[in-house]
C-alpha cells in the first residue's frame, strides 16, 4: 500500500507528540485545568475526524510486521438517549467501529485466545499511544479487538454525544467481542480476556459484572470505580460534563443513584471471573481512594480476585503503561495473570 509522503510527515510528527505527552483521559486532574473540556463542549480544533484518520495509518506503520490490522463496523444497541424518540431510525442500532489485531504467524489451524482492549478516556478513542502494549500482547500470541464505543472522539460531535457513562458503551465493547468471535472462528469463545485501564478498566469491570460467563479473565488497571466519590474530588468542570444533557444530564447530587448505577463498586457482587487489579497511590486522575472501596466491596462480598496497590510508582496515572523498568515488570505480572488463564502460544515467562 502507498501513501503519499505528506501523510507519512504528518502521522510521525502526531505520534512523536503522543510520546512526549499522552493526551489527557476524560477531563480528569492528570491534565491541565485547560486541557478539561467545558460542559457540553465538543473537542476544539476542529480536526477531530483528521486526526483519527491519521492516527488509523499511524496502526500500520507501527503494527503492520507483526499483525494483520482491520477496521470494522457493526451494529450495537440503539441510542441510550434520542434527540427526537419519534423521528425515522430514532430506535435504529447504533454503528460503531473497533480496530482488529491478528498475529501475522498465528496458527488458525487450532483455537487462539482473544484479548478485548478498552481503550481509556471519557471522549477519547483507540489510538496509538498504546501501540506498545499492543505489540507485546500479539507477539504472545493473541488477536486483540478494541471498540470504539458510544463516546469516542474521532467520529464527530454526533457520535460524541452518544456516550452513555458505564452503560450502553460497555455493550458496544461486549458486542465488538462477539463480532470478532463470529467472523474469525479460529478464536476460542472459551478463552478471552479483557482488559482496559482508568475509563477502560471501569468497562473491563462492568463487562465481568454484566457477562461473567464471557470472560476468562480481566484486568483492571487505575480503573475509575466510584462515581460519587470521582465527583467529590474532581473539579467543577470534570462534574459539569457529566451533567451535560447529552450525558447522564443530572449532577450526583440531584441523582446518587444513577451515579452509583454507574460505578463498579456497586456492582461488586456479580464478580464470578478471575480479576486482577492494580492501582498507584499518588495516581493523579484515579485516586487510590476510588480502587481501595472497589477493593473493600469485593471482599465484603466474600469475591476471591488479586490486586496490587503500587506505592507512589513513577509515572502517578500512566505509572506501568510507560517505558520504565516498573511499568514493564507491572505489565509482565498483568500478562502472567492473563497466560494462567488464556494460555497462549507463548507465554511471557
Amino acid at each position: 500500500m502507498r501513501y503519499p509522503i505528506f501523510f507519512f510527515a504528518l502521522a510521525l510528527s502526531l505520534s512523536a507528540q503522543q510520546t512526549a505527552a499522552p493526551p489527557p483521559e476524560g477531563g480528569g486532574r492528570g491534565a491541565s485545568p485547560a486541557a478539561a473540556p467545558a460542559a457540553g463542549a465538543f473537542p476544539p480544533g476542529g480536526n477531530d475526524e483528521l486526526m483519527k484518520h491519521v492516527d488509523d495509518l499511524m496502526w500500520h506503520l507501527l503494527l503492520g510486521d507483526i499483525a494483520d490490522i482491520d477496521k470494522v463496523a457493526y451494529t450495537s444497541l440503539p441510542p441510550a438517549h434520542p434527540t427526537n424518540p419519534r423521528a425515522p431510525g430514532a430506535s435504529n442500532p447504533l454503528i460503531v467501529h473497533a480496530y482488529t489485531f491478528i498475529p501475522k504467524n498465528l496458527d488458525r489451524s487450532r483455537k487462539q485466545p482473544l484479548i478485548v482492549f478498552c481503550h481509556q478516556g471519557v471522549h477519547a478513542n483507540e489510538d496509538t499511544r498504546d501501540a506498545h502494549v499492543f505489540r507485546e500482547l500479539l507477539t504472545q500470541g493473541y488477536s486483540i479487538v478494541s471498540s470504539d464505543y458510544r463516546g469516542s472522539t474521532g467520529y464527530g460531535r454526533g457520535f460524541y454525544e452518544q456516550i452513555d457513562y458505564g452503560g450502553r458503551e460497555t455493550d458496544d465493547v461486549y458486542l465488538g467481542m462477539q463480532w470478532m468471535l463470529e467472523n474469525n472462528t479460529f478464536l476460542d469463545p472459551k478463552r478471552v480476556g479483557i482488559i482496559g485501564w482508568s475509563h477502560g478498566g471501569l468497562i473491563t469491570l462492568m463487562n465481568i459484572f454484566a457477562h461473567p460467563q464471557a470472560y476468562a479473565v480481566a484486568y483492571a488497571g487505575v480503573p475509575a470505580s466510584d462515581l460519587v466519590a470521582r465527583m467529590g474530588y474532581e473539579p467543577a468542570s470534570y462534574a459539569a460534563l457529566y451533567s451535560a444533557p447529552y450525558h447522564i444530564g443530572h449532577s450526583v447530587r440531584d441523582d446518587i443513584m444513577e451515579y452509583r448505577r454507574r460505578s463498579p463498586v456497586f456492582h461488586a457482587k456479580e464478580l464470578a471471573t478471575p480479576l486482577l487489579i492494580h492501582s498507584n497511590t499518588n495516581d493523579e486522575d484515579v485516586n487510590v481512594l476510588e480502587v481501595e472501596h472497589l477493593i473493600e466491596a469485593l471482599k465484603a462480598e466474600g469475591k476471591k480476585f488479586e490486586y496490587k496497590i503500587y506505592q507512589d510508582a513513577p509515572g502517578g496515572h500512566y505509572f506501568n503503561r510507560i517505558d520504565t523498568k516498573l511499568a514493564r515488570d507491572s505489565r509482565r505480572e498483568v500478562y502472567k495473570f492473563l497466560a494462567g488463564y488464556l494460555k497462549p502460544d507463548r507465554a511471557v515467562q
